[in-house]
């Protein structure tokens, strides 16, 4: 695909990034995404991609911020993008839809313990300070440490050109620096159907309970994309399987928030996506 000649701007640049793989979107000045169109105002859309697993709505609108971020051409020069793009002041893409976490040093402080700290790599300049961009993504947070954002699921960061230097593999030390406590979840009551005449319950047995547990983990741990459908999904079959038995335990569903939150989900995200599971099985 190449860049139509009559693209300018924010738009062509756009499209060049989007040529090499970065989910983009436009922004307005002042480096904010454009608001929600009116259907999605509010979530009237029915979605809360910031929030569920089943991602953003299909409106065909710049909407929802990071969630609208695509590398799709007809999208990104089609009737519903013109007029953001008419407006836009600046061009931001999704870091995490294309692999990659950036580090947003915000001044010379942060700079200088990025360089004490992190593994040389792929460094742009900012108004204030440096984005350095890793390969591998992770969860996003703010205010890791002085001066430190961490951007990349769920994320957008502005495009301030391709930078120096060589794009290093994300270290586990950035990885740590998002990695909090697992948030103390509320316990789910399950009903258990225990077998007529008193008999154990068949799944209680450690073997078999543990092989799909551990297939479950693997299957979140694995997943390249859609990470928020396949921790949803896999939530829904682990407890189609065991969900009104009695043999799940909270150890149990620690090991799939704990995997899930290593592939970058949120601790609310993945509170979502057992909640969403467990209402859509009736329990």
């Amino acid at each position: 695909m190449s860049v139509p000649t009559n693209a300018r701007g924010p738009l062509r640049t756009a499209l060049w990034l989007a040529q090499i793989g970065l989910p983009v979107l436009p922004l307005r000045e002042g480096k904010e995404p454009f608001g929600n169109c009116p259907a999605c105002t509010r979530s009237a859309c029915g979605d809360r991609p910031h929030m569920k697993a089943a991602g953003p709505c299909q409106c065909p609108a710049p909407c929802h911020a990071w969630g609208a971020a695509t590398t799709d051409p007809d999208v990104l020069t089609g009737p519903a993008w013109a007029r953001a793009w008419r407006q836009a002041g600046a061009v931001a893409y999704h870091p995490g839809g294309a692999g990659l976490t950036v580090v947003d040093l915000d001044d010379a402080e942060a700079v200088a313990w990025a360089r004490e700290n992190l593994p040389a790599t792929k460094v742009v300049p900012t108004t204030r300070g440096e984005h350095w961009i890793y390969r591998g993504a992770t969860q996003s947070m703010n205010g890791v440490r002085p001066g430190v954002d961490v951007k990349s699921t769920m994320s957008y960061v502005r495009w301030r050109g391709p930078g120096a230097g060589t794009m290093a593999v994300l270290p586990d030390v950035v990885r740590a620096l998002v990695v909090k406590e697992p948030t103390a979840r509320r316990a789910h009551p399950v009903i258990v159907a225990m077998p007529a005449g008193g008999g154990q319950c068949p799944h209680r047995s450690p073997v078999y309970l543990e092989r799909g547990i551990a297939m479950a983990e693997q299957r979140i741990t694995g997943a390249r994309e859609a990470i928020h459908k396949t921790v949803y999904r896999t939530f829904l079959a682990v407890l189609s399987a065991h969900g009104r038995c009695g043999c799940l335990t909270e150890a149990h569903s620690a090991r799939l928030f704990t995997a899930a939150q290593a592939k970058g989900e949120s601790a609310r995200h993945c509170e979502d996506a057992w909640d969403n599971a467990r209402t859509k099985l009736g329990l």
